[in-house]
């Protein structure tokens, strides 16, 4: 498979390139010398192997069997793309590529099946991920490890609430230090969390996202919760867990595993709807109310003053203890960027519900007189402003003392198309132009002097996403959902062959 594979990138590879007329040089010869370029993955979305070798069922298996009509097509995770069995595969085909890293998240129920270290280990989950970080190694890829992406245990959902618990963090620190004592002699790179406000903001606010709860008045579509204060909760209670984490790993590993360890936010950048005041002040809420959840607390301590002045007692507090231990736990961020909208004041008379999708009074659109921000992508959030991604970084270098950055994730999605034809289906270029004008707005900002490190492109392969199923398609490579799940490299992928060719 790999010599075909091979030689099915070269050809489009000429196919590609022979059409590209530009003079100007682009391609990783612009980035820092040391820049990691990879992809990126995660369990759920992946692996497959849902009840093989041990594994216990995570909320996300609950999610998609309990409820499949919020699932675009009525899909799960149970085979996804099938990598629990094709590792390998997909290893030689990052090889041929290119890249420089993979990174890929570990499932906490096929580690801890129960959940908890008392339950046992799983040693078949530790001999796969054992295997995947050396079959990475063996090809010279650096294992970038997510230790946690939304799919906590359905046993501890059903314990004690999950996230919504204090007794989460104990059990994810636990959990986490079997990942650094099983793997952190190869493991250079861990992250802690992936999108702590997707997790909170969509499972516990809007119900679209496992666990699937939201306010009373919305139990038509989710389970009854109270998104007024439950995201709140259970973000603060993830980076308790997030700051637990990276100080054992400082104190206990570091020294003589080597390794760094941060976590990945995700944040749209939001332009002002108006040249006022109040949009301005809009825009500012909505990253406050997005990205400053979470780069505040872990930079200065605490929560957003917009956040702690229109929230109020809903908003959790840390104590002096938790705040000294919550600031600077991180030796890296990992920044997620995909989309923009535009921000406008949202009157109060309109927000009379107390929930998180309400609080930061913003009223966030992707239109301005009936023009989009930029060209819609297959998902309904998602259009294309690669400005964004420079503004984001530059944001982040003034407003958080320009912290060490790795772009975890950036991509774009097609429709998948059944009735296309295979070579009709290859054909990516659109996410070819999005790949390229994100990275030259990437290396705007690493010249205006944002310490940006790494850039993974989402996503490596076609795959589960999440309320979407399988009808979008994030993809560098096409996999075949009705023929034995096989992989063939789109033109995005050829180009990126030759964008990091030496």
């Amino acid at each position: 498979m790999a010599i075909k594979f091979g030689a099915l990138l070269y050809l489009l590879s000429v196919l590609v390139f022979a059409q590209e007329s530009t003079a100007a040089v682009f391609n990783r010869s612009i980035f820092p010398e040391a820049f990691i370029f990879g992809a990126a993955s995660s369990a759920y979305q992946y692996e497959g192997g849902a009840t093989e070798d041990g594994r216990g069922p995570s909320i996300w298996d609950s999610f998609t069997h309990q409820h499949p009509d919020k699932i675009a097509d009525e899909s799960n995770g149970d085979v996804a793309v099938g990598s629990y069995h094709r590792y390998q595969e997909d290893v030689n085909i990052m090889k041929e590529i290119g890249m420089d890293a993979y990174r890929f998240s570990i499932s906490w129920s096929r580690i801890l099946p129960s959940g908890c270290l008392s339950g046992g280990v799983n040693k078949e989950g530790v001999k796969y991920y054992n295997n995947l970080i050396n079959e990475l190694i063996s090809k010279g890829l650096e294992p970038f490890v997510t230790i946690f992406h939304w799919d906590s245990p359905q046993a501890l959902e059903d314990k004690y609430g999950g996230f919504l618990s204090n007794h989460i963090v104990e059990e994810y620190v636990k959990y986490a230090e079997v990942c650094f004592t099983e793997f952190g002699d190869r493991v250079r790179r861990w992250i802690t969390f992936n999108e702590p406000w997707t997790f909170c903001s969509k499972g516990y606010a809007t119900g679209e996202f496992a666990p699937g709860r939201c306010s009373p008045w919305e139990v038509g579509r989710c389970r009854a919760g109270d998104s007024g204060t439950e995201p709140y909760a259970a973000c603060h209670h993830l980076l308790l867990a997030h700051a637990a984490a990276v100080r054992l790993y400082c104190s206990k590993y570091q020294e003589s595993q080597k390794g760094k360890i941060g976590i990945t936010l995700v944040s749209h950048w939001f332009v002002p709807y108006t040249s006022s005041r109040s949009s301005d002040a809009a825009a500012q809420r909505a990253l406050d109310f997005m990205f400053g959840w979470f780069m505040d607390p872990l930079t200065g301590g605490d929560y957003p003053r917009s956040m702690r002045a229109l929230v109020g007692k809903r908003l959790p507090t840390f104590t002096k203890q938790q705040s000294e231990s919550v600031r600077g736990s991180f030796d890296f961020i990992g920044l997620n960027y995909y989309t923009a909208n535009y921000a406008d004041d949202l009157m109060s008379s309109n927000c009379r519900k107390t929930s998180y999708t309400t609080d930061s009074r913003t009223n966030l659109t992707q239109q301005r007189n009936g023009i989009p921000i930029g060209p819609k992508a297959a998902s309904n959030w998602l259009y294309v402003y690669p400005a964004g991604i420079r503004e984001l970084l530059l944001y982040t270098k003034a407003k958080y003392n320009n912290p060490v950055i790795y772009i975890t994730e950036n991509g774009v999605d097609e429709l998948n198309n059944k009735n296309a034809s295979l070579e009709e289906a290859l054909k990516d270029e659109p996410r070819i132009d999005y790949y390229s004008k994100h990275l030259l707005n990437v290396n705007r900002a690493i010249k205006e002097g944002v310490d940006v490190r790494g850039y993974f492109a989402w996503s490596l392969l076609d795959n589960f996403e999440w309320i979407d199923g399988y009808t979008v398609r994030f993809g560098l490579i096409f996999v075949d959902y009705r023929d034995d799940l096989k992989r063939y490299p789109k033109r995005s992928a050829c180009w990126f062959e030759k964008f990091l060719q030496k």
